[in-house]
């Protein structure tokens, strides 16, 4: 392995472009699909905006559809996803440091890296598409440093700068993979804690899974459409596990515009989310079986799940969300169900153990849905976990205080981070009354669910994004 960092004899140290004598913008080809995918970064990095939200929209203001449409979301997911790997090669390739780089210029060789390092667009082409969007928006003087650095970067592989620049896997096997799959190098260390005894032969196929991008999962509402007849409609294909859920091929059009999502039998759902929910639905229980909670009800997705369940057996689900918006998206979520949305902190409910059954879906780092969010990985930061951690665990302990004796309570969140996880659950059986159950047998017929007694997905072992779940049973 080349292990040599040095600059190539050709090219100097210092080097910059000649200078021009005018600076002429030349208005670069019509590429509609290119520029949103730019623009899709900027409002990330400017606006701290989410990119599957930012590039919905920006599809429909540029008129993009079909083969344009499937590009931009490309390039833009695609550069988000990579930008820790594509900053390092970037850095290499140029004689200024990324702050001394112009955002926007640092932005368009972010798209141009991505193209010439993970697609099959030629590397003539990338540079010169590049070059032109540069040209564009920052003139010519600068798009001569962009087609330097983007020959330097097309003078090598993925695989040859993953060589150069990552840590030896013989020393650093963590942070080899993290380099190699585009991860911040401490969330490759959580994964690998996660996985625990098999993280050696596992670590690798677990970020390669969440570097892909995903297909779109959907929920089948109980009661208004069966898994099968949605998949027929949809052209997707029955989960494997839910028996609720369709999979979509990844790339099959906005599925917030497919009739049934928009008439409401149908939500867009992780299929892991709604095993999360299905479990705490499947715990035997003696007695009454009516009231349910959600706890964190936004944006609705398992409060649409549990209160059909709970409205086929003449129930009722409490729905219970802090914020307003969010709370009209629940209730948007549940219409037509047996759910009463209520807008508090889910730690001030009250004293009354009435609940049956309680679901937390408590507020989390998101790291088990990062191939959902393709910039989230680059956002979050370790520091993020003490405050999480504190309302994870106060949530918990409400959920059961509220919960009858003999009743049940699911912990989950979307994120297989031990602090998160194991350590929250383990506190909530210290400090209550509250046991523990083996979650395992009720995730039927899956694969691969480790030593219990919580149960973590995983997106390479399941298809699914990264949640955890943790049944306890409330005793008093």
């Amino acid at each position: 392995m080349n292990r040599d960092r040095s600059r190539d004899n050709s090219r100097p140290k210092n080097s910059r472009p000649p200078r021009r004598r005018a600076d002429r913008t030349k208005p670069p080809a019509d590429d509609p699909a290119r520029t949103v995918a730019l623009e899709t970064l900027r409002a990330v990095r400017e606006r701290d905006a989410y990119a599957n939200l930012v590039l919905p929209g920006l599809l429909r203001q540029h008129n993009l559809t079909g083969r344009d449409a499937a590009l931009a979301t490309e390039l833009a997911y695609g550069s988000c996803r990579a930008r820790g790997l594509l900053d390092a090669v970037i850095a290499d390739c140029s004689d200024r440091s990324l702050d001394e780089t112009d955002p926007l210029l640092l932005d368009a060789l972010r798209l141009g890296a991505y193209q010439l390092l993970r697609t099959r667009i030629p590397g003539h082409a990338a540079v010169a598409a590049t070059v032109d969007l540069v040209r564009g928006n920052r003139g010519s003087r600068v798009s001569g440093f962009a087609n330097a650095v983007l020959r330097r970067i097309g003078e090598r592989t993925e695989e040859e700068w993953v060589d150069r620049l990552a840590p030896d896997p013989a020393v650093d096997p963590v942070g080899h993979a993290a380099f190699r799959h585009a991860h911040p190098e401490w969330i490759a260390r959580a994964f690998s804690a996660a996985l625990g005894d098999v993280a050696a032969e596992e670590l690798d196929e677990a970020l390669a899974a969440d570097d892909r991008r995903p297909e779109v999962h959907l929920t089948a509402r109980p009661g208004e459409i069966s898994a099968d007849e949605l998949a027929a409609v949809t052209g997707g294909d029955p989960a494997p596990y839910s028996p609720y859920g369709v999979r979509l091929e990844p790339g099959a059009g906005d599925p917030g515009e497919l009739e049934p999502v928009k008439e409401g039998f149908a939500s867009v759902q992780d299929e892991g989310s709604q095993l999360t929910a299905l479990a705490l639905s499947r715990v035997e229980l003696e007695g009454r079986d009516t009231r349910w909670l959600d706890l964190c009800a936004g944006p609705g997705g398992k409060a649409n799940l549990l209160g059909a369940l709970v409205t086929m057996d003449g129930g009722k689900l409490d729905a219970v969300e802090q914020t307003e918006h969010r709370a009209e998206l629940v209730k948007s979520a549940t219409r037509g169900l047996s759910v009463n949305v209520r807008v508090t902190d889910g730690r001030d409910l009250g004293k009354s153990a009435n609940y049956d059954r309680a679901l937390v879906d408590a507020p989390c780092t998101g790291l088990g849905a990062l191939r959902r969010r393709p910039e989230a990985r680059w956002r979050r930061q370790p520091a993020d976990l003490d405050e999480l951690v504190r309302l994870q665990g106060e949530l918990l302990r409400s959920a059961i205080e509220r919960t009858r004796s003999g009743g049940v309570v699911a912990y989950v969140v979307c994120s297989p981070h031990p602090a998160e996880t194991t350590e929250v659950v383990a506190e909530a059986v210290r400090e209550t009354e509250a046991r523990e159950l083996d979650a395992r047998q009720y995730f039927p017929d899956m694969p691969a669910l480790g030593e219990g007694p919580s149960v973590q997905l995983w997106p390479h072992r399941h298809g699914t994004d990264a949640m955890f779940c943790a049944l306890l049973r409330v005793e008093r």
